[in-house]
């Protein structure tokens, strides 16, 4: 029997419906009308009605007053269930809210779960302005800082297959000073560079280093100067303050994965 066969012996249509409908809205920045989602998927629109009324109903899609669906944040939810990122989140917020307190800056932590950058945990600044991440954001691997520290501390090997999961190609042919960016970042620790995405924004990043020596997040501060504080702690001191918390980070993840 072909593997074709095979295949198509164990389809669920059904379930394919739904998870093609899940992937078409989590590639889309905004919502999608019913009929646009019949248009992408090929399909009639009484065909995915029922299918958009039950996921909905199940909370993975948001119906909004203009009827259209984006999806929730539940299936991220559901991903930080797992104990690993769980215990890696639980470990972090603690130090995560004193270095905000201390630093009067927000602050976020980053993984990399299967070639995309998440935002897994994120606290606002005390004071009443500051720059932040919304938890589920997905971000760039090339222009931020926690990018860099993942990419810095990977192995070549690792680095060049999660360049082209991106489709960004190999260090050298993407920027040709990437490397040496890298090469800086894993001999001082830390990255601090200008955001690529918000002037007068420095994304301060350190590493969350498993006991193998692993990346498993990257904390990161995107760090403003405060002009209307003289006693906030300026970029060197935030930078140290932030150090010190990654380095806390990692020793209570690795206490609590072997314990």
């Amino acid at each position: 029997m072909a593997v074709s066969d095979e295949e198509d012996r164990y389809r669920a249509p059904a379930l394919d419906k739904g998870l093609d409908i899940i992937e078409l809205l989590a590639a889309t920045e905004e919502g999608l009308s019913q009929a646009e989602i019949a248009k992408s998927l090929e399909r009639s629109p009484n065909e995915i009605y029922r299918m958009l009324d039950r996921l909905v109903k199940r909370g993975y899609v948001l119906r909004s007053n203009g009827d259209r669906y984006e999806l929730s944040l539940k299936m991220f939810e559901l991903a930080h269930a797992r104990p690993p990122i769980q215990r890696l989140v639980s470990q972090s917020l603690p130090v995560m809210r004193r270095f905000a307190r201390t630093a009067d800056q927000a602050c976020h932590l980053v993984i990399h779960d299967r070639n995309v950058l998440v935002v897994a945990a994120q606290v606002e600044s005390p004071s009443y302005w500051g720059v932040s991440i919304r938890v589920g954001s997905r971000i760039g691997l090339v222009n931020t800082g926690s990018g860099h520290v993942f990419l810095a501390f990977a192995a070549p090997e690792e680095r060049e297959l999660m360049l082209e999961a991106q489709g960004e190609g190999q260090p050298e042919k993407l920027l040709p000073s990437l490397t040496a960016r890298l090469a800086q970042v894993r001999e001082q620790g830390f990255e601090s560079s200008p955001s690529a995405q918000t002037r007068g924004v420095t994304n301060l990043s350190v590493p969350i280093l498993g006991p193998a020596g692993s990346v498993l997040a990257a904390f990161t501060c995107p760090y403003t100067e405060r002009l209307d504080n003289a006693d906030a702690p300026d970029h060197d001191a935030v930078l140290a303050l932030l150090i010190g918390a990654g380095a806390e980070i990692s020793n209570r993840t690795f206490k609590a994965a072997t314990e």
